[in-house]
């Protein structure tokens, strides 16, 4: 991948993701060169190809994020025998919609910075990136409509339609639950692996499903896929919720313990909360009730999961999804070529520092 910046989870992917999901993408948001040019620009903004001015700039100055869902979707294509190029459509749609996602989630969670950038309602508001989130659920879909013209049956088409709405469905779901557990105190590590299920884990379990789909496996395979996906997903959460707390701000773009600071009831806080006493339990939860978390209490609330353990057990939860991925692929592959690069990106996201 020569004059280009690398996907930042699999440095070493040979295959050029970008160079697939770039015509499609700028194709389907052409669909926004309407009557409203801050819709177009806030969009373009978000996905890193225009400034605050929303004067266009090299993408590839920006971190554009990891595409690591696009690229499943494509690796799992080649790795089950079958044509990239065929994939590339559902890639594209993977990657708009999740970004639709992202800005919506900005929105609920009030974060102000997104890539190291502010987050689009943080500069024009909460009911223009509204706007500019429902725009690009829309442009989602329009890469979908070209798997006929590259070769994809009706039958196969029609599956991919109907489990991209209904993987959409999931990962509402799984937001409402996430927002509902903000205020509840009895939320156990289970409840919330089962939500996440949902909300990270649906779009990748998709993108492996559907790679396998449009490559022509059958139903007991394309089913194996998508559980490999699963896999990868939880994985990819749970690194997540570890970097939230543990990762440097040089690694991450936000101070360490920063979801301390956010009161997020991550997986590490839940672990911890099912390992204290009640007086313990009790101090969490007055901490975590705050307005503000100050720096006292981040230290304190990193000194419990010290003494618990808990960052050893959420390391040994992310290495079970991502060897667990990681056996579903050892035996499921048709093209050695695609099958290496793939088990290349699991073990990178098994070890990313951001």
């Amino acid at each position: 991948m020569q004059n280009k910046q690398p996907l930042a989870s699999a440095s070493g992917l040979e295959t050029d993701v970008d160079a697939l999901l770039e015509p499609l993408m700028a194709d389907a948001l052409a669909a926004l060169n309407g009557r409203a040019p801050l819709l177009a620009g806030m969009v373009q903004y978000h996905l890193g190809y225009a400034d605050l001015t929303l004067r266009p700039i090299d993408p590839l100055t920006i971190d554009r994020g990891k595409r690591i869902r696009p690229a499943v979707t494509l690796l799992v294509a080649g790795t089950a025998g079958g044509d990239l190029a065929q994939a590339a459509p559902v890639a594209a749609a993977i990657e708009l919609l999740h970004n639709f996602t992202l800005i919506h989630d900005d929105i609920q969670d009030e974060s102000a910075t997104r890539r190291h950038r502010p987050t689009v309602w943080h500069t024009w508001g909460a009911k223009q990136a509204i706007n500019a989130g429902d725009a690009l659920f829309a442009v989602a879909h329009l890469p979908l409509h070209q798997l006929p013209a590259r070769g994809v049956s009706a039958e196969r088409t029609f599956a991919v339609l109907d489990a991209f709405e209904r993987m959409t469905i999931e990962i509402v779901e799984g937001q409402t639950l996430d927002l509902g557990f903000e205020t509840r105190e009895d939320v156990t590590a289970d409840d919330y692996l089962a939500m996440i299920s949902g909300k990270t884990s649906a779009i990748i379990r998709f993108a492996a499903w559907a790679g396998a789909t449009i490559a022509g496996a059958d139903a007991v395979t394309a089913v194996r896929w998508a559980d490999f996906g699963l896999e990868l997903g939880l994985g990819f959460q749970i690194h997540d919720d570890l970097l939230g707390i543990w990762g440097t701000q040089a690694e991450t773009g936000k101070r360490q313990a920063d979801d301390i600071r956010r009161r997020k009831k991550s997986y590490p806080f839940l672990l911890l909360r099912e390992r204290l006493d009640l007086p313990a339990q009790t101090e969490l939860n007055t901490i975590y009730a705050q307005e503000d978390v100050s720096e006292q209490d981040v230290v304190r609330v990193l000194e419990l999961m010290d003494a618990h353990e808990v960052r050893r057990d959420v390391e040994r939860v992310v290495a079970t999804y991502h060897d667990a991925a990681a056996g579903v692929l050892a035996y499921s592959g048709r093209n050695p070529t695609y099958q290496r690069q793939l088990q290349a990106l699991v073990e990178s996201l098994a070890t990313r520092t951001f």
